[in-house]
């Protein structure tokens, strides 16, 4: 790997249209050496300023590797990904995203058990969906206003936890996790479930963790946002495919 003193930033090879993209949304920069996992040293170009460098040229690599599994998952018929990334800077991105391709997420607080509880999950997933339409079609008018509000109260709280994976009526075929670290529950409970797992992982991760890691800024919401739309646009255009054929 090439050392600070090296004039990175004027190296890396941008002309890539692909390359000069995830460079303008600075994707390239990594967290300092001192938080450096070791499992992310393969993917780094260098340093500068103390602050280690991506090599955009194998996150690019890595990017297309995601897009050829997610064609090759779709191919047998339409599958759901499940896009997870509950950061406060990056949420609404992530949800954005995963509604735009119609897929399911979880953008507030992993609720232990998602995965490895799924049929309990299920059920309060199936509850807060019938309070809501029961809600909507005027049915909750019966009870009192004490007893309206506490159903509203539980309402709220089902669609804090749950909303995002209402549709998912099984388990994921993979999961779209943004920073692993810090989705650590999320992680480990795909990983015991035998889940896939796609991340965008910044270079404090352990990537050894992840089937397909993507190895780019997962904090700044301009790089986060490249590499969620790419994901989405990639389910979006499998399952469009899909329906397609079947006309």
């Amino acid at each position: 790997m090439k050392t600070e003193n090296t004039n990175i930033i004027g190296k890396l090879d941008i002309a890539d249209a692909q390359i000069r993209k995830m460079f303008e949304a600075g994707a390239h920069y990594a967290y300092s050496r001192a938080k450096r996992h070791p499992s992310t040293a393969e993917f780094l170009f260098g340093a500068k300023n103390g602050i280690d460098i991506f090599d955009l040229e194998k996150t690019t690599a890595s990017l297309e590797e995601v897009k050829k599994f997610i064609q090759e998952l779709f191919a047998t018929g339409p599958k759901q990904i499940l896009f997870v990334g509950s950061k406060s800077e990056i949420k609404d991105i992530v949800k954005t995203a995963a509604e735009i391709a119609d897929m399911p997420f979880v953008t507030n607080r992993w609720v232990g058990g998602t995965l490895t509880n799924f049929e309990n999950i299920k059920k309060r997933t199936e509850k807060f969906q019938k309070l809501t339409e029961d809600k909507e079609a005027g049915n909750l008018l019966k009870y009192t206003k004490k007893e309206r509000g506490k159903l509203d109260e539980e309402i709220e709280k089902l669609r804090r936890r749950f909303s995002g994976i209402v549709s998912m009526k099984t388990l994921p075929a993979a999961m779209f996790v943004v920073d692993p670290r810090y989705e650590m529950v999320a992680v480990a409970e795909a990983r015991q479930k035998n889940i896939p797992i796609i991340a965008i992982a910044n270079s404090d991760c352990n990537v050894k963790e992840i089937q397909f890691p993507i190895l780019a800024n997962d904090t700044s919401p301009r790089s986060v946002k490249f590499f969620v739309e790419e994901i989405a646009t990639a389910c979006k255009t499998k399952t469009t495919k899909i329906q397609e054929d079947k006309l």
